[in-house]
């Protein structure tokens, strides 16, 4: 066992059963130096007792096991009696590594956070189990937060379980029994296109999971049309809650003991799983019926189930790894979570600030085929006047059979480098994907593969993917430090030096066959330059990012590297990288579960997330829909327009039907009209939300806020999973199910709570029914916010933070501080940037301005600001700018704004 004190608030803990620790070095780290922190150690009986300025650790001499207490002796987070350590050898490619797990108890009324982003529509982990493994729409960050103020970084890159460390297993681990009551098996009935049963028989599994598992399809099912039926019932020889997984694609639904349990659709090409649990009795019968209706030619459904835990099991803290050389975590303890996820930031690296035009609006789809393609979009929304800083080149702008030259076609782009003026012209920015993928036959490849950078196993097999007639490929080793650098200068001539602005890092899972199974992932991603595949799993888009961000700012110190990833890992906002929640489907459900993985990604201390607006792969019945089909459509993507309004990042993407608003509805319409005014609302609050990524840097900061971080004394947000904080005083409340025109929601106890929409006043500490009507999604502001509006402007080139109109809500003194800077440089990362604090005092009922701090050479000097009270007695909407009282010149001296009282017909 080892204990390191890396701050008086973080303790490293190392253990192994080996002679010596690893030294290999932390990916996940930071390499950093810091003052030493003051600790003492002693021994006291049975026990060592090491001592900081924050922190007391509690380590038994018999067992290892370690209590962490706060200053004043409260346990805030304790190892299992005995130590709670397990290793069991485990031997990866020849090589001797451990799987090991760490399990801390844990009280009832403790609820956990973070892990990444993960589609289980769920807040509080509690209780409940993640699997951290990448895929596309999953990103693992092993980092989880406690409502105990603590924070556990679980320093491993392999396949790690939180909750129960056992994986799924078949349906054969329990008794099955047909339709007729026959044990050995559900019926199984296949039907055709007709819905005639064309082959019925006894099946002990459904696992169709992946791609090689189809052998025991019958031979004349037909996946575009078919249509399979599982029925029958099931048994345990044990009590309790019983597990099941459902890893699908297509139209899945089941039904447990008449109920209907799960409903989902899939895109074939991307199934993913989803769990649900039985109470079920030893002994006892419960009915079971699955359907599913295939996708398309290829679709994926497998069941699988898992026994229950004891309760105190299932809500202990446990964590397991595959591949592991030891246990290896950090405690972090803070007074609150802003305190723990600045010491995670302290671990793992500050999040440098975006550039400005990164919070503007981004419009992209699968895909802009021609260069005229993608400036007609742009020219558009120019046209319509809707605000936009940024077009997206999606994936095949290459010729066909040449996937990582990153070169144009010449057919179909004739003039890249004009086509990227073009842009910067019309006051845009390009970003482009990229994807670490080669194939064999282009210059890239032969350079990447002589230097032994090409992971071979996918080009041993011959597989071909899905392009054109199918092309053999692989990935490079990002791991290698050499290829990241190679990779780099393969991309920066083709594409950094024509101007494109931002990156898509795409498929960084890696992705290098899609749908092979675990085991076969491990293998096409290994070895690395560091070890096995199993052994780095989870790493690569950190390796990936690192690439890219240090190429960017060799090339160009001191411009702004933004970089987009569809997968992540601990660390990686460090290299200036924000994540996408991958290829979402457009379900309602979906929008509902982006919410909580926005959350949890954000509660991991990574504070740059986004999703595709509208949701990526679409359901067939969307695709030409016509009537209340196209209804449905509009209203889903206004629904999901609204929620990224008010998300870090701030961006529409997707499948055909195309995304563009004007291509969602006809102006003219209410869906329409909604969309344009949130897009111009997210313009005019560019002043609060640049001004939050300025904390996120400085302060260690978090934008999109669940709300266990701001009111943790308030029982009633611990599993809130769909409403959340923008910023410190936008409380929003996403709408996502069809045709809903009210929200419930609660409004936290400690504050009152004015509608944005209405400037209606409402008290904390209550649910209510918020009208929700099409064109509006319920927005609500806390009592002492002070929410600072840019004026109208088409992109971030015009400044937003010129002229200010301040809405203040009364109730509470508040606080709001301003922060400015260039925009586009690291100035600010010498002092090159300035702050201006906005306080309310309910007293007096003022707004000061205070005295400007810092400066930085591009700085607008003199600002006017005008000031929009409201208070329950004055309701004022957001949109009430008119109102709103005289202007005021800010000159960087301290301004004091009073509200004017009425009398009679008098001012004072």
């Amino acid at each position: 066992m080892k204990y390191q004190v890396v701050t008086p608030e973080i303790i490293h803990v190392t253990a192994t059963p080996a002679d010596s620790f690893s030294k290999a070095e932390s990916l996940i780290a930071a390499p950093k130096e810091r003052p030493a922190a003051n600790w003492s150690l002693r021994e006291k009986g049975n026990q060592l007792v090491l001592k900081t300025d924050a922190l007391s650790i509690i380590i038994s001499l018999q067992s290892g096991e370690a209590v962490f207490q706060d200053q004043q002796g409260n346990t805030l987070l304790q190892e299992r009696q005995g130590g709670g350590k397990t290793f069991l050898p485990a031997n990866v490619e020849g090589q001797a590594f451990y799987s090991v797990r760490q399990v801390f108890e844990s009280p009832a009324d403790e609820a956990f956070y973070g892990l990444g982003q993960h589609q289980n529509g769920l807040m509080n982990y509690k209780g409940e189990d993640v699997e951290l493994a990448q895929h596309n729409i999953v990103a693992v960050v092993p980092f989880l937060y406690s409502n105990k103020n603590y924070g556990l970084l679980w320093d491993n890159y392999s396949i790690t379980r939180f909750g129960d460390p056992r994986p799924f297993e078949p349906l054969s681990g329990l008794s099955l029994f047909s339709k007729e009551g026959n044990p050995g098996g559900l019926t199984a009935d296949y039907l055709d296109g007709a819905g005639k049963v064309i082959e019925s028989r006894q099946e002990q599994e459904i696992g169709y999971e992946y791609l090689h598992d189809f052998d025991g399809m019958p031979e004349n099912f037909n996946m575009e049309n078919g249509k399979a039926v599982w029925e029958g019932s099931i048994s345990s020889d044990t009590s309790g809650k019983h597990k099941f997984l459902a890893y699908l694609s297509g139209y899945t639904r089941i039904w447990v003991d008449g109920k209907l349990i799960l409903d989902r659709w899939r895109q074939a090409w991307n199934p993913w799983y989803t769990k649900f649990n039985v109470e079920m009795k030893a002994g006892e019968k419960y009915p079971i019926k699955v359907e599913w209706i295939p996708a398309s030619g290829k679709s994926y459904l497998a069941v699988k189930h898992l026994g229950p835990l004891s309760e105190a099991e299932q809500n202990s803290l446990s964590l397991f790894s595959e591949v592991a050389e030891q246990i290896d975590y950090y405690f972090i303890k803070g007074n609150k979570a802003d305190d723990v996820i600045s010491g995670y930031r302290e671990l793992t690296g500050d999040a440098p600030i975006m550039p400005d035009w990164a919070f503007g609006f981004w419009q992209s789809r699968e895909r802009y085929q021609t260069q005229s393609q993608l400036l007609e979009a742009l020219e558009e929304y120019r046209k319509r006047k809707a605000p936009i800083d940024n077009i997206v080149m999606d994936w095949f702008y290459w010729e066909e059979d040449k996937w990582g030259s990153h070169a144009f076609d010449p057919a179909r782009f004739p003039d890249p480098a004009g086509m990227v003026e073009a842009v910067h012209a019309l006051n845009g920015h390009i970003m482009i994907s990229v994807w670490p993928k080669f194939y064999p036959g282009t210059k890239h490849f032969d350079e990447m593969n002589q230097k032994g950078f090409l992971f071979q196993k996918n080009l041993a097999n011959e597989t071909k993917d899905w392009v054109g007639p199918g092309y053999l490929s692989t990935f490079y080793d990002a791991f290698n430090p050499e290829a990241r650098e190679l990779f780099w200068q393969q991309i920066k001539p083709k594409l950094f030096d024509i101007g494109i602005d931002a990156w898509w890092m795409d498929a960084t899972e890696p992705d290098i066959n899609s749908n092979e199974s675990i085991e076969a992932r491990k293998q096409l991603m290994s070895p690395t330059a560091l070890g096995p595949g199993a052994r780095y799993f989870n790493a690569y888009s950190l390796m990936n990012a690192k690439g890219i961000y240090e190429g960017c700012r060799t090339a160009a110190p001191n411009k702004r590297v933004f970089i987009l990833t569809r997968s992540a890992f601990a660390g990686q906002q460090r290299y200036a990288a924000a994540t996408w929640s991958g290829d979402i489907v457009s379900r309602w459900s979906n929008l509902r579960e982006q919410i909580s993985a926005g959350l949890n990604f954000s509660l991991s201390g990574l504070p740059y997330w986004t999703m595709d607006i509208g949701g990526f792969s679409v359901e067939p019945r969307y695709e030409k829909a016509q009537g209340e089909d196209l209804k449905e459509w509009r209203e889903l993507q206004v629904r999901w327009y609204q929620f990224g309004t008010f998300c870090p990042l701030f961006r529409s993407h997707g499948q055909y039907p195309y995304r563009e608003i004007y291509n969602v509805a006809p102006a003219g319409s209410q869906e329409y009209a909604s969309m344009l005014y949130y897009d111009k609302l997210r313009y005019s609050m560019l002043p609060y939300i640049y001004s939050l990524s300025g904390h996120v840097f400085h302060d260690d900061y978090t934008i999109m806020r669940p709300l266990v971080m701001d009111f943790p004394s308030d029982p009633e947000v611990l599993n809130l999973a769909t409403q959340y904080l923008f910023g410190p005083n936008l409380l929003v409340a996403p709408v996502y199910e069809y045709k809903a025109r009210t929200r419930s929601l609660y409004l936290p106890s400690g504050n009152g709570w004015y509608e944005l929409s209405t400037g209606k006043y409402f008290d904390g500490g209550q649910h209510i029914t918020a009208d929700a009507p099409l064109d509006r999604v319920p927005v609500f502001a806390r009592e002492g916010a002070i929410l600072p509006l840019g004026p109208d402007i088409q992109h971030t080139n015009e400044g937003f933070s010129d002229s200010l109109t301040v809405f203040v809500y009364a109730g509470q003194d508040g606080y709001f501080q301003l922060y400015e800077d260039e925009g586009e440089n690291y100035d600010y990362e010498h002092g090159a940037f300035c702050t201006i604090g906005l306080a309310y005092s309910e007293k007096d009922q003022s707004l000061t301005v205070e005295e400007r701090s810092g400066s930085f050479p591009e700085m607008v000097s003199k600002k006017a600001i005008r000031v929009n009270w409201v208070s329950p007695q004055e309701p004022k909407a957001i949109d009430d700018k008119a109102s709103s009282g005289q202007w005021y010149e800010y000159d960087g001296s301290e301004l004091i704004i009073r509200k004017l009282k009425l009398i009679g017909d008098k001012t004072r």
